[in-house]
C-alpha cells in the first residue's frame, strides 16, 4: 500500500495515470480522430486511387476493415487480462517475451512519433494554401505548423478529458460533413451510369496492383488499435476498450468505404482513377461545390484542416502515454514515467515529444524539404508500416499469452481469429514492403524503398538488445517488463526478496 500511495503533498507528479476519466464515446473520439475521417476521405481515398491505379478501393476498404475486425478479436480478448497504456508493446512482452516487448516498444515509439510529426507538414501546407489566398498574406507552411504544435504543447499536458471534448466537437463535425458530401454525390451520380456497384465489387481483391491498395487503405485506420492505449484512464476498462474498439473500426470502415464509393458514382467507375490523378484531394470538393455551393465547401475544408490538427492531438496522446509506460517501468528513464498530479496527464512524456517535434520540425525548415512529399506523406506512411508490424507482431502475441492462460477464452477468440488475423496482416505487411517504392513515388532501385523499412529493424534489434542488457545489468527492472504500474511495486519489493522463503516465493507467485 506504501508504495502505490501518493507522493508527498509537494510533489506535483504521480506514477500512474488517472483514473476514471474517459467512457466509450471519448475513447471513440480519440482513436477515430487519430484515424483523422476526413482527412482519409478527401486525401487517402482519392490518393489511394491516383497513385495505385486501382478502382477497387471502396472494397480495398471493406475488406481491410474487415482484417482488423479480425484481429480485434484477440486484440480485445487480450484487453481484458492485461490493462497498460504501453498496449503493443505490453502485450508483446506478455506473448513473445520480454526482449521481444522491448523491440515493440521502440517500433512503436519510432512509428507514432513518424505519424504525430509527419501530420504537421500536412496541417501547415494545408492550413497555408487555405489561409493566405483569402487573408492576401504568403505567411509559411512552418508557421501553421509551430500554431498547432504550441497548441499541442499547451493540450498535451491538460486533462485528457477536456481533450476529448475538444476533439468530440471536431469529429463530430467532419463526420456529418463527410456523410453530407457522400449523400450528395449519390444523389448526383455520372450521365448514364447510375449507382453503379463496380467499384465494390470482391473480383477487385485478387486483382493486379490489390497490395499496394491495401496498403494504402490500412494508413486510414491507424489509430483505432489505440483505445488499450487509454485503459488505465477509463472507466470499466474490460468493457470500454471492446466496445470503443468495435465502434471504431465499423464507424471508419463504413465510413471510408462509402464516401470512396460516392466518389466513383459521381465521377463513374471507369473515370475514377483519371479523376483522382487530376484533381487529388480537391476531388471530393470538386464534385460536390456544384450542388452545395461555396459555403458548404469551404466548411468543409475548413474542417479538413481541423481533421489534421485532431489527429496531430491523438497521436500526440499516443506517443507520451507510450514513453510513460516505459518510464514507469524503467525501460527509460524513470522520470518520463510520471504524471502530473494536477492534470493526471503524463506530463514529462507529453513534453518530450513536444520537443522531439519541434526538433524534427526544425530541421525540415532548415532544409527546406516539401512539406506535403517529405514530411507529411514519407514520414506518415513510414509510420503506417511501423503500425503495421506492431499489429502483426501483436496477433502473434495474442497465440502465444492464451497457450498458457487461455482459461475462460474461447478458441475463436484465443487462437482461430488471432491466427487468421497474423496471415493476413502478414500478407500485407509483405505487399507493402514490396510496393513501398511505389507509395514513396521512388525508383524501385532508390534506397529510400529500403532505408524505411529497415529503420524498424534496426529499432527492434536495439529494443532487444536494450533488454537483454537490462536482464543482466537491473534484473529488477527486466522482471517488471510488462507489469505497468505493477512493476514500481516489483522493483521497490527487489530487495526484500532475498529474505523470503523459496516455498514463500513461489505460494506468492500462485
Amino acid at each position: 500500500m506504501l508504495l502505490n500511495s501518493p507522493p508527498t503533498p509537494t510533489s506535483n507528479i504521480a506514477a500512474t495515470l488517472a483514473a476514471n476519466r474517459l467512457g466509450v464515446p471519448a475513447v471513440v473520439f480519440f482513436v477515430i480522430s487519430a484515424a483523422a475521417p476526413l482527412t482519409v476521405v478527401a486525401g487517402g481515398a482519392t490518393t489511394g486511387y491516383a497513385i495505385t491505379g486501382v478502382p477497387g478501393i471502396p472494397v480495398a476498404y471493406l475488406a481491410t476493415a474487415a482484417i482488423l475486425a479480425l484481429f480485434a478479436v484477440g486484440y480485445v480478448a487480450m484487453s481484458r487480462r492485461v490493462v497498460n497504456a504501453g498496449a503493443f508493446y505490453t502485450y508483446i512482452a506478455k506473448g513473445l517475451g520480454r526482449p521481444a516487448g522491448v523491440g515493440g516498444a521502440i517500433v512503436a515509439l519510432l512509428a507514432y512519433n513518424a505519424m504525430q510529426i509527419g501530420l504537421y507538414g500536412g496541417f501547415g501546407a494545408v492550413t497555408a494554401d487555405f489561409v493566405n489566398p483569402r487573408l492576401g498574406v504568403d505567411v509559411a507552411w512552418w508557421a501553421y505548423a509551430l500554431a498547432a504544435w504550441a497548441a499541442v504543447a499547451v493540450l498535451g499536458v491538460l486533462r485528457v478529458d477536456l481533450n476529448g471534448r475538444v476533439l468530440a466537437v471536431v469529429l463530430s463535425a467532419e463526420i456529418l460533413i463527410a456523410v453530407l458530401f457522400d449523400v450528395v454525390m449519390l444523389a448526383h451520380p455520372a450521365p448514364g451510369t447510375g449507382l453503379s456497384l463496380a467499384t465494390l465489387s470482391p473480383a477487385h481483391l485478387v486483382a493486379p496492383g490489390i497490395g499496394a491498395a491495401l496498403v494504402t487503405t490500412l494508413t486510414g485506420f491507424v489509430g483505432f488499435e489505440n483505445t488499450t492505449v487509454f485503459a488505465e484512464e477509463t472507466r470499466d476498462p474490460k468493457r470500454t476498450v471492446a466496445r470503443a474498439t468495435y465502434i471504431a473500426v465499423a464507424i471508419t470502415g463504413l465510413l471510408y468505404g462509402l464516401s470512396a464509393w460516392a466518389m466513383s458514382v459521381a465521377t463513374g467507375p471507369d473515370r475514377i482513377v483519371a479523376a483522382a490523378t487530376e484533381d487529388s484531394t480537391n476531388l471530393i470538393f470538386n464534385l460536390v461545390q456544384p450542388h452545395v455551393g461555396r459555403f458548404a465547401v469551404t466548411v468543409g475544408q475548413v474542417l479538413f484542416i481541423s481533421s489534421l490538427f485532431a489527429a496531430v492531438l491523438s497521436f500526440h496522446h499516443t506517443v507520451a502515454r507510450y514513453t510513460f509506460a516505459l518510464g514507469r517501468e524503467g525501460v527509460v528513464p524513470a522520470w518520463l514515467g510520471r504524471t502530473s498530479r494536477r492534470s493526471g496527464a503524463p506530463a514529462a512524456g507529453s513534453l518530450t515529444q513536444t520537443v522531439l517535434a519541434l526538433a524534427v520540425l526544425v530541421g525540415y525548415v532548415v532544409a527546406e524539404a516539401d512539406p506535403i512529399k517529405h514530411l507529411f506523406f514519407w514520414v506518415t506512411v513510414t509510420g503506417g508500416l511501423g503500425v503495421l508490424i506492431l499489429m502483426a507482431s501483436t496477433s502473434a502475441a495474442v497465440v502465444g499469452f492464451f497457450i498458457f492462460q487461455r482459461r475462460g477464452e474461447t478458441w475463436w477468440r484465443w487462437l482461430v481469429a488471432p491466427g487468421l488475423a497474423t496471415g493476413l496482416l502478414g500478407l500485407v505487411l509483405w505487399a507493402t514492403i514490396d510496393d513501398f517504392a511505389t507509395l514513396l513515388g521512388v525508383e524501385p532501385s532508390s534506397p529510400l524503398r529500403w532505408i524505411f523499412p529497415v529503420a524498424y529493424a534496426v529499432a527492434a534489434l536495439i529494443g532487444i538488445g536494450w533488454a537483454l542488457l537490462l536482464r543482466v545489468l537491473r534484473p529488477a527492472v527486466y522482471e517488471g517488463i510488462g507489469l505497468g504500474a505493477r512493476s514500481v511495486t516489483a522493483r521497490a519489493l527487489a530487495p526484500l526478496a532475498r529474505s523470503i522463503p523459496a516455498g514463500a516465493e513461489e505460494m506468492d507467485r500462485s
